[in-house]
């Protein structure tokens, strides 16, 4: 099992710098075939993703690996039930081809923005071509939440959070002091 912990831009004690510099830059693509190094770090995200029950998705940057790889629930899972391969989806670099309706607002949290949401608007019919992880082009189309899920985990690959989008900010009273010297800094 080779699970990593999850980056986040700050804990109680203020901003982390180390963190914040890997979850800001932009992922690498990986190459096709995986070499046996980009088939560690799948298995990494994977291994780190499907034991957590706080997550719809996680990307390879918020593990530390600066590669373009996210992996997502396509399923509810069942109460105290293990997360099953057929559970959730994994893409290599992918890209958005087609986004399509009106886009929908909605308070969105973040493992790498702990205990905050933010409202951000999303499209909410899109259409992804990718690799999966044999390495075979596939292409996809997302609806609604798992659309969501989707966009939100390809914008940390390319080093956007969602502090970064206009929204409406939500984060508990008890932390105000917290936040609000992060948010001026």
């Amino acid at each position: 099992m080779t699970e990593k912990r999850v980056f986040t831009l700050w804990d109680d004690e203020g901003l982390n710098e180390d963190d914040t510099f890997v979850l800001r830059k932009k992922s690498k693509e990986l190459t096709v075939p995986f070499t046996k190094k980009e088939r560690e770090e799948i298995n990494a995200l994977i291994d780190s993703f499907i034991n957590r029950d706080d997550a719809a998705g996680l990307s390879a940057p918020q593990i530390g690996i600066s590669k373009r790889i996210i992996i997502f629930r396509n399923k509810e899972r069942e109460e105290g039930g293990k997360t099953k391969a057929g559970d959730y989806e994994v893409l290599i670099n992918p890209r958005i081809t087609q986004a399509r309706g009106e886009k929908v607002s909605m308070a969105e949290g973040c493992l790498s923005c702990p205990e905050i949401q933010v409202e951000v608007n999303r499209f909410p019919e899109i259409k992804v071509r990718a690799f999966n992880t044999q390495g075979e082009k596939i292409s996809k189309r997302y609806l609604d939440f798992i659309a969501r899920v989707v966009q939100h985990e390809i914008d940390h690959l390319d080093g956007k959070l969602i502090v970064d989008y206009d929204g409406n900010l939500y984060y508990p009273a008890e932390k105000q002091i917290l936040f609000e010297k992060i948010f001026k800094s």
